[in-house]
């Protein structure tokens, strides 16, 4: 039986797989390069599909085919080294929680769901809190709908900061453990919030909690991801700066194993308990095969991890999802050292990265509020 429509099949897969990696090494922010960012586990599982093609159909390579080959390879190390992290091949990053006495004092369930402005199904997140019954909730993309909904669960958080908003960047974080000071701050762009709180465990501690939902790139929104990668590196700044325990949590519109997030974590020196476990991809719920991580959780060292779970859908393009750490602040030098270091250049490039986020942020703000007044003028 002749394969060769296999082999030249997975040459061409090859070709693409190469491709795509190498144009994903250019140092642009523009989303037509920044996107090639996100789909690395399916670049690697095609990848693979085109390695094993070459090599069970290929017949007697020429120096073109060598050469394809070796490059491929290349590529492949590259996209497993970001993506085998986030697997059980990899150390821990973050360590499993040990039993304690009075263990529910010691614990903090924090949701986070990014529930899709448009979506009308609100009764099952309502449904989905009051079941889990995580002690912070944060919401994304929620707007006076979604507010008049979680009213119902209200009565279970007694602290709240909320932030309705039609644009798709509304937000609400509800919490069971005191907020001191909660602030929403426009960091980059005038219409795109965070909130930054300091937080009171049960057993006393204060910590810093902060909420983010940057704007990503693609040809709908953002042009570039400068914006987004000036947000987090800021709030990472923030966190190293203020020397104080923190959790950042949001959808970041951004995977964890990017240059920026990377970047984040060296500067913050924040733990990702995702890393020696497994992948947790929120987005997108109809697409199985075209997922990835955009909803993230990141703590300082003195927590260890219980649990880290993808919940159900609730009717949104984003799974919820709950993770469930331990304050466990004996294990706190014994983690330290799981913290990317920091490099030299780090903070150099995220004082640039700010300053080009805050341009962009004027411009695309200028944007935001010329297409709101054309749009009152029409409605007018």
């Amino acid at each position: 039986m002749d394969f060769s429509f296999l082999y030249y099949g997975a040459q061409g897969l090859a070709g693409l797989i190469a491709f795509v990696t190498i144009w994903g090494w250019l140092p642009l922010d523009n989303w037509w390069v920044r996107g090639v960012d996100f789909p690395r586990i399916q670049i690697m599982i095609l990848g693979i599909i085109a390695w094993l093609g070459m090599v069970v159909f290929g017949p007697q390579w020429q120096l073109e085919q060598w050469l394809l080959f070796a490059t491929l390879s290349i590529t492949l190390v590259f996209q497993l080294r970001m993506v085998l992290p986030y697997t059980m091949l990899w150390k821990k990053e973050v360590q499993n929680a040990k039993d304690k006495p009075d263990v529910e004092e010691y614990q903090l369930k924090i949701m986070v769901s990014n529930v899709l402005t448009t979506n009308d199904d609100t009764y099952k997140l309502v449904e989905l809190v009051q079941q889990k019954q995580p002690d912070i909730l944060i919401t994304l993309e929620s707007d006076e709908k979604w507010e008049k909904a979680l009213n119902q669960v209200e009565s279970d958080y007694p602290y709240t900061v909320k932030v309705p908003l039609d644009n798709l960047y509304g937000m609400h974080l509800y919490s069971k453990l005191e907020l001191i000071d909660p602030k929403i701050k426009y960091l980059i762009i005038d219409d795109i919030p965070s909130i930054h709180t300091q937080l009171q465990l049960q057993g006393g501690r204060v910590i810093w909690l902060y909420c983010l939902h940057p704007m990503p790139p693609s040809p709908t929104e953002a042009d570039k991801s400068t914006t987004r990668d000036a947000e987090l590196l800021m709030v990472g700044k923030h966190i190293k700066d203020n020397e104080q325990t923190a959790i950042l949590a949001g959808d970041l519109n951004d995977v964890a194993w990017s240059q920026t997030t990377r970047r984040f974590q060296r500067i913050s020196g924040l733990l990702d308990p995702r890393i020696g476990r497994h992948f947790i991809n929120t987005f997108h719920v109809n697409y199985p095969f075209l997922r990835w991580a955009l909803d993230h959780l990141f703590h300082s060292a003195c927590f260890t991890v219980i649990d880290i779970e993808r919940l159900p859908s609730i009717g949104s393009d984003h799974f919820p999802v709950m993770t469930t750490l331990q304050y466990d602040p004996e294990e706190e030098s014994n983690q330290e050292g799981n913290a990317p270091t920091e490099q030299a250049a780090d903070f150099k490039e995220a004082e640039n990265k700010i300053e080009a986020g805050k341009e962009e942020g004027c411009k695309v703000s200028k944007e935001h509020e010329e297409a709101e007044e054309e749009c009152d003028s029409k409605e007018s």
